[in-house]
């Protein structure tokens, strides 16, 4: 599924890689941008998460882009916001740019980004952008209604400093994003098997292999074994592994998504500019 028309629920990635990007020719065919997606609900926009992808994200609306334009937030890693100064709709005065954050105890992620860019770290602040920027912020586990719609099921996240995992419902449809979670031993949750229940797609955070992990606990992160097991608790349609190591290049992918097709059929590993579609059923 390539593109969406008229009123489906459309997917599309455009950073899949997590902590630092991954760029050079060993890294073409899954992508090397960190966490950027792009979900329409029939015409409404929603951007989940702020990586090196949201930059060509807003390349692609220029000026198509809505007047405003919402940006939820998994939480404030580097990784996950450092493309809001080159968001190309945020260099245009007539924008609003959105942001909500979740795992700050309805705290906004304002202070958190207005540290992060401006000096020493970041030549200027979000405010001298030409675009206003609106931060809000939620508690995770809440409904998040955004004006306009769509409402939105959130999730708190296992993740150091905590992170929220997002629900998108449309016309019968829905797509989960649960990415910078760690599983915990018992595995997996009802709370979150709950949350992803009858979801036609999930994209999970699968950056480690199990062999690694076991040097990486604590770290926040997950197994594509564990989204395996996740997702067939809830039976859910497709899972897509998300969030990917910068040093596991295309041949190292390659080999865990033909490992991760023999244990769940139709599932697969995250590729840059991959979309899915979904057309109502209700």
């Amino acid at each position: 599924m390539a593109s969406g028309s008229g009123d489906d629920l459309l997917v599309r990635l455009w950073g899949v890689r997590g902590s630092i990007p991954a760029p050079g020719a060993r890294f073409e065919e899954f992508g090397g941008n960190t966490p950027c997606v792009e979900v329409r609900c029939g015409d409404r926009l929603v951007i989940i998460d702020a990586g090196t992808g949201l930059a060509a994200l807003g390349a692609s609306l220029d000026a198509a882009s809505p007047a405003a334009i919402d940006i939820v937030l998994s939480h404030l890693h580097l990784d996950h916001v450092s493309g809001l100064p080159f968001f190309k709709p945020a260099l245009m005065p007539d924008r609003v740019v959105r942001t909500y954050c979740g795992h700050l105890g309805g705290q906004s992620a304002a202070e958190g980004l207005g540290r992060l860019f401006s000096p020493p770290l970041f030549p200027v602040g979000l405010d001298v952008l030409p675009c206003t920027f609106e931060h809000r912020g939620f508690v995770a586990g809440e409904i998040l209604r955004l004006p306009d719609g769509p409402d939105v099921r959130t999730s708190a996240l296992n993740h150091p400093g905590g992170a929220t995992g997002y629900r998108f419902d449309h016309r019968g449809r829905s797509a989960c994003y649960v990415s910078d979670i760690e599983h915990t031993d018992a595995w997996p949750p009802p709370s979150l098997v709950e949350f992803v229940r009858g979801a036609d797609l999930v994209i999970y955070d699968g950056m480690f292999s199990e062999s690694e992990y076991v040097r990486c606990q604590g770290w926040g992160h997950s197994t594509w074994e564990k989204g395996v097991a996740l997702c067939e608790a809830a039976a859910v349609g497709k899972l897509v592994v998300f969030h990917l190591h910068p040093q596991h290049d295309d041949a190292f992918m390659r080999d865990v998504e033909a490992r991760l097709v023999a244990r769940m059929p139709g599932a697969e590993i995250a590729r840059e500019g991959r979309a899915f579609s979904f057309p109502p059923v209700a």
